[in-house]
């Protein structure tokens, strides 16, 4: 049957093709390609979001984010979120922030949160919700293990991205890629120590978002080593990430939180492009060690993988991307949720 699914991004990143943040990728996915399984689509996000359903937008806010601005922000998400219910025959509401609980809509039909970040990032109290019919689920299996015991936790859906658009026939440049939010946790200094100490230029495309501990870490720790020939590029587009990704000797992700999905490596291994990560969280499942790319434990071990990876095969990358990492089986595992949500059928639930 064809449903309605109101879709609830984070309310302090845009969605859209160019979104930066995984949980924005991912809901941008959802919003345009849904349509294909019978669906339709509304969007509450921050203003300047694109979508291809109707957005309803809430305000971007402007300078640093105090408690005052969230809390701002969480009210007008909330009154957008009932706008929505008011004006469409919203089925379900699929909620994705990590602050999601701050904005929940009131009992009355089923809502789905996606925890998109690690479970211990989450207030206690996410894995214990009184609204009745408000279920949870993570993202890989690995972050699925993480949750703490709770009835509303279903099993994993996990992430994929959109193989066929994202290989370009391109020539190999002798550049490492780095790509995410710049934050501690994402550890982007070490990238760049190991670039300098394999001897291999480091890009780093990603954004600063206007948090006091982010941008201190920028400030502090990256800006200093992005000496030539390393090079910030800012937050990338989707056209530009293609060919980067496709042009890169290989992709590092030196994060060292507990990574629950990684986006920009399924997309770097679509391309055929190694990766080359700290063993952290999903990470460990994404990537296999000698074949796709290597894993290792600090900036020493980046720098020798960073120089080995020209003996890993890109076809074999690629072909080993098509079989686990495809955005279609995402879809499709959410339209079936989604519907059996939808019915009532609760046998689904872990």
């Amino acid at each position: 049957m064809p449903l309605t699914i109101l879709q609830v991004a984070f309310p302090f990143a845009p969605v859209g093709p160019d979104a930066v943040g995984g949980a924005e990728q991912v809901l941008s996915m959802i919003e345009r390609d849904l349509p294909r399984f019978g669906h339709r689509t509304v969007t509450v996000a921050q203003a300047g979001s694109v979508t291809r359903g109707p957005l309803l937008p809430t305000a971007l806010p402007h300078g640093p984010i105090t408690p005052a601005i969230q809390a701002a922000t969480y009210a007008a998400h909330a009154a957008a979120i009932e706008q929505a219910l008011a004006r469409y025959p919203v089925d379900l509401v699929h909620m994705h922030g990590i602050d999601f609980h701050r904005y929940l809509p009131p009992p009355g039909m089923p809502v789905l949160a996606t925890l998109h970040l690690p479970p211990d990032w989450y207030p206690a109290e996410v894995f214990r919700l009184p609204r009745p019919d408000t279920w949870l689920h993570a993202v890989s299996a690995s972050q699925h293990r993480a949750c703490p015991p709770c009835p509303a936790l279903l099993p994993p859906v996990e992430n994929g991205v959109p193989i066929d658009a994202l290989p370009l026939p391109l020539t190999r440049r002798g550049f490492a890629l780095v790509l995410g939010r710049i934050c501690p946790e994402k550890n982007q200094h070490a990238a760049l120590e190991a670039g300098t100490r394999a001897g291999l230029p480091v890009l780093l495309g990603g954004q600063i978002f206007p948090y006091e501990a982010h941008e201190r870490y920028w400030q502090e720790e990256v800006q200093p080593r992005l000496a030539p020939p390393h090079r910030f590029l800012g937050p990338l587009g989707f056209a530009r990430k293609r060919r980067l990704l496709n042009a890169a000797r290989c992709l590092v992700s030196a994060s060292l939180a507990p990574e629950t999905s990684s986006l920009v490596a399924m997309e770097a291994m679509a391309c055929g492009t190694p990766v080359v990560a700290i063993a952290s969280g999903a990470l460990a499942d994404i990537v296999e060690d000698g074949v796709t790319g290597f894993l290792v434990r600090d900036a020493g071990g980046m720098a020798a993988a960073m120089r080995a990876v020209d003996r890993l095969d890109p076809a074999l990358i690629r072909r080993t991307a098509q079989r686990r990492f495809s955005a279609e089986a995402m879809l499709a595992r959410y339209a079936a949720l989604y519907e059996r949500l939808v019915r009532g059928d609760r046998s689904h639930a872990a």
